[in-house]
């Protein structure tokens, strides 16, 4: 079974939903002619990804916007991941929404790891990932900054996410990609993202998690790797059959963790050389 993303490296229009959804529904039709299962479109598409935020960038949970969005998944039969800045309880959140085939809304998650050293401070954080089961396959999201965690796609992959989706919008990419291509390796989980194109940027990709073959011969995990200056739609076909066969017999994932030694991951303190302007104080005197 393969399992068809089309990347969409393309940008998108600061302060203009209305005109970033019909991008969107253009994607999705070429997406779908393509034979694509799901369009995946860079951090904060709709509502464009720029700062200060204006009233304009910032879309209601309810707004009229994502009911166009479940009729374009709904007409081009094309799952669609879409992101915006989302109205949250105190401040706006930077959010993904999973669409199915048939419509319908089956994941919103919240960036948790919002840039807070940078404007992003300014954002609401969510407070956890998920993954859910669209069109039979589990899909786990995480955007951006939250791929520079370990612990961002190790969680997803606890929740039996097979693939995750990585919606981005930054440069310097060399070392995201080397990132990415590792969540794929040690949590034997397919990595999919896109990203908009520029100088530095671009680089949409998919990773796949098996490295070697039955009789381990090292393997090439690129399964689509984009210019940085590349504008459009990339393909990447994740073979569902090998990759759920590889989950089954190799090491990596959640087979021999030893998780009684990773208690100091829950301390949430932060002592020198990593304290920053904003984050909590190192540990108090005891």
């Amino acid at each position: 079974m393969i399992y068809r993303i089309a990347l969409a490296q393309v940008n998108s229009l600061p302060l203009s939903p209305e005109r970033n959804l019909a991008r969107v529904r253009e994607l999705a039709a070429d997406s779908a002619a393509m034979e694509a299962d799901l369009l995946l479109l860079p951090e904060a598409f709709l509502t464009g990804y720029e700062f200060p935020l204006h009233p304009t960038s910032v879309l209601s949970p309810d707004s009229p916007v994502f009911a166009e969005l479940a009729e374009i998944a709904r007409e081009n039969h094309l799952a669609i991941v879409a992101t915006a800045f989302v109205a949250g309880e105190k401040a706006p959140r930077n959010s993904a929404l999973v669409f199915d085939k048939q419509g319908q809304l089956v994941l919103r998650y919240d960036k948790v790891h919002t840039c807070d050293f940078s404007e992003e401070a300014n954002l609401e954080s969510g407070e956890a990932f998920y993954s859910a089961e669209v069109d039979g396959v589990r899909l786990g999201v995480m955007i951006c900054y939250d791929r520079e965690y370990p612990e961002s796609a190790r969680l997803l992959m606890l929740q039996g996410a097979e693939i995750i989706l990585v919606p981005n919008d930054c440069g310097q990419m060399p070392a995201r990609l080397r990132a990415l291509a590792t969540r794929a390796y040690e949590n034997m989980v397919g990595v999919a993202m896109a990203n908009p194109p520029g100088p530095g940027k671009g680089c949409s990709c998919a990773y796949s998690p098996i490295v070697w073959d039955r009789d381990e011969n090292d393997l090439d995990p690129t399964i689509c790797l984009a210019g940085e200056l590349e504008s459009g739609l990339f393909l990447a076909d994740f073979d569902l059959d090998l990759l759920r066969a590889y989950r089954e017999r190799e090491m990596m994932g959640n087979t021999f963790r030893k998780v009684s030694a990773y208690t100091a991951l829950l301390d949430g303190t932060v002592d020198p050389p990593f304290f920053r302007s904003g984050q909590q104080p190192g540990r108090e005197e005891q």
